[in-house]
């Protein structure tokens, strides 16, 4: 598992620049930026079963 945690802070930061770049992508693009930015940090995060957790997790409560 990745030792690396984010602060609140750090958690602010990372939803602040996440949310300008989907105004950025705008309506049409959003969910093809979504896509390849959860693919992108799939492949950093090299782990396919950690990926399904963080998959499981972020469906939770919708």
């Amino acid at each position: 598992m990745n030792q690396n945690t984010l602060t609140i802070p750090g958690l602010e930061q990372v939803y602040d620049a996440l949310a300008t770049a989907i105004d950025g992508a705008g309506p049409e693009k959003t969910e093809l930026f979504l896509v390849k930015l959860a693919l992108m940090n799939a492949q950093a995060l090299g782990d396919p079963e950690q990926f399904q957790r963080h998959l499981a997790a972020a469906l939770r409560d919708l």
